[in-house]
């Protein structure tokens, strides 16, 4: 399956709750009681939708193929005060960082962001009476059902944002435990990747945002659909291709992927940036990155994601400010 394929971060669901069960209407005689009494016992709730968060699912693919969960329906009462069993809850796992709105109404019903969250989206339908205490003996009801739009952002710890071939796939390979496509042309990386650099209680999320250009904010480049994942990072690491490699500029290139940053939301243009100058190992890169420090007062950590030179500071850098 292309990588493509494989991330999905928007889908509709539809969920129905199971109906309650029938309240049953009998009458116990025997040799003794030949005029009887009601023994009719309740019936059983109908099965809850539940919405749980999972940190081992990265993306909504499953309800690309799967978009209706129902549950069953609660067991019927019957004589001698027996009461019908209730039926299973059905629990529908998503990833963490997915928000669960109603189609219906367009509210927000939540947004599950810790592991084995849970969220109640179709109340099971609630049992009927039996005649049991000499009541008449009612219906179940039926259970809630809903349109449900599951909207996915990426949960990390730090997002790498910059110009398509600015090396974001090498470097996050290099960094982390992910294996992105990786090619000499633009817009190789089509979705947000994911991985995980250092082990244990150190370790941290990084995550490959598919590369930025100019008018990204306004969806050029499905670039607003990636801005998104952004948006719950801690931290950017902003990576400049210093070689210029691409025939553009890397002082310009900086201040374009900024602008659209801050066109997109000025929150998230706020967010504390690690920026990297890649490429160092190609011809012009050093040239440039000296023209690059005359207008950027900022700590800049030159690097070559192809060699793994100068990986070693800038992940102690990301660990430091990860934590902060």
């Amino acid at each position: 399956m292309s990588g493509e394929s494989a991330f999905v971060d928007q889908a509709s669901i539809a969920v129905k709750a199971g109906t309650g069960g029938n309240g049953c209407r009998s009458i116990y005689t025997d040799m003794w009681n030949t005029r009887g009494f009601p023994d009719g016992g309740e019936g059983g709730w109908g099965a809850d939708v539940v919405l749980r968060a999972d940190r081992n699912l990265r993306t909504l693919l499953d309800f690309k193929y799967n978009r209706l969960f129902r549950g069953k329906h609660g067991g019927h009462g019957s004589s001698k005060n027996r009461r019908g069993a209730d039926a299973p809850t059905v629990y529908v796992r998503v990833p963490m960082g997915t928000t669960v709105t109603d189609m219906a109404t367009g509210c927000v019903l939540s947004v599950l962001e810790e592991d084995r969250q849970e969220l109640v989206v179709a109340k099971g339908g609630r049992p009927g009476r039996g005649n049991r205490k000499g009541r008449e003996a009612t219906q179940g009801t039926p259970g809630e059902e809903r349109q449900l739009l599951l909207d996915l952002v990426l949960l990390a710890d730090v997002g790498v944002i910059g110009f398509p071939n600015a090396g974001k796939s090498t470097l996050i390979t290099a960094l982390t435990n992910a294996t992105p496509e990786i090619a000499s042309y633009p817009f190789t990386t089509k979705y947000p990747v994911l991985g995980v650099a250092d082990e244990g209680p150190k370790a941290f999320v990084i995550a490959d945002i598919p590369g930025l250009i100019e008018g990204s904010s306004h969806g050029r480049g499905l670039g607003d659909r990636f801005l998104r994942h952004v948006k719950r990072t801690k931290v950017l690491m902003h990576l400049v291709d210093m070689s210029g490699s691409e025939g553009r500029d890397p002082l310009e290139d900086y201040r374009v992927i900024n602008r659209e940053l801050k066109a997109y939301d000025t929150l998230v243009s706020k967010k504390t940036q690690v920026l990297v100058a890649n490429k160092m190992d190609l011809d012009g890169a050093a040239k440039n990155l000296a023209r690059f420090r005359k207008s950027v007062k900022k700590k800049i950590f030159p690097i070559s994601a192809l060699e793994r030179t100068g990986l070693d500071v800038l992940l102690k850098t990301l660990r430091e400010k990860v934590r902060e």
